[in-house]
């Protein structure tokens, strides 16, 4: 590939942090929440966090980098027994749970960010595969072929190659502040929204 050449996936990739603010800020302003729309957000927000801990407490810090696509380790156990790509599908749950806590030009809203994120995390796996394939060759080649990238198979992927690295809740906890604190925040904000238009309830 000629170096001087922009790729779109490396700036998505760099930028993946900041795409959802746009989505997030409309669904703050048009927010109308209801307690039903309250509870199922809120349980659809902790499945997905729920997932991406679990992948973040073994994957680690490497996660969060906004350089140079990359990765020291192929990640086999865990959530990633079961799908390719825990971390960008819990992230797809977390916006969904907002999105329906907020219950913001819904459904319109909700559809567009899930269709605008399920194309970004196309477009950046798309790049993370080819460089795992010249990483780690045969091995992901068959990782490939038994664990899709988005949907989860209902049983674990088992591989006779020991695992990379295993659940280390101290480094997860580390890696997902910044996420803990913001959805926590975006929750308490629709919260917040919810009792100033229902004062009476």
């Amino acid at each position: 590939m000629n170096p001087n050449k922009v790729d779109i996936r490396r700036l998505i990739f760099k930028y993946r942090s900041y795409t959802p603010l746009p989505f997030i800020t409309v669904m703050i302003i048009f927010a109308r929440p209801t307690e039903i729309s309250l509870a199922i957000g809120f349980l659809v927000t902790v499945f997905g966090e729920t997932i991406r801990f679990w992948g973040v407490s073994i994957a680690g810090s490497e996660t969060r980098t906004t350089g140079a696509v990359g990765g020291t380790h192929l990640i086999m156990n865990g959530p990633f027994a079961y799908v390719r790509n825990p971390l960008y599908v819990g992230n797809m749950l977390l916006y969904a749970g907002v999105g329906i806590m907020s219950m913001a030009l819904f459904p319109w809203l909700l559809v567009g960010a899930m269709l605008w994120f399920y194309v970004q995390y196309r477009l950046i796996v798309a790049q993370e595969e080819e460089y795992l394939q010249e990483k780690f060759g045969d091995d992901y080649r068959e990782y490939v072929r038994n664990v899709k990238r988005f949907l989860p198979r209902l049983t674990k992927y088992v591989t006779q190659t020991p695992p990379a690295k295993s659940v280390n809740i101290r480094e997860g906890l580390s890696s997902e502040r910044r996420t803990l604190q913001a959805i926590s925040i975006v929750a308490l904000l629709i919260i917040v929204i919810f009792v100033l238009q229902n004062p009476q309830g």
